[in-house]
């Protein structure tokens, strides 16, 4: 909220998922949710620091550093989401 401003304000809750049934693990799916004031990529940089592995996201610019060499401790490896082509061609041919 905006306490006197008469309107609230709008952030962001970043989700994060784990669910590694599919490959074998024996480790529960679990679900993290992260608050920022705004979606600048450097909120998603500092949540995944310490993170090394396979990152599915949409093609938000804010991520390109994630996947970047120069990224400290290396890329993330890309598993992009097909979810707005798929939406397009749906809208195409349905």
């Amino acid at each position: 909220l905006a306490p006197g401003q008469k309107k609230a304000k709008t952030g962001r809750i970043w989700t994060y998922v784990r669910d590694d049934r599919n490959v074998g693990s024996s480790s529960p799916p679990a679900v993290w949710f992260a608050y920022s004031p705004n979606r600048q990529g450097k909120h998603p940089e500092q949540h995944l620091r310490p993170f090394r592995g396979i990152l599915q996201a949409d093609a938000f610019t804010g991520y390109d550093r994630l996947f970047s060499a120069e990224r400290e401790g290396g890329a993330l490896t890309e598993v992009a989401c097909w979810a707005h082509a798929r939406r397009k061609i749906h809208d195409v041919y349905i």
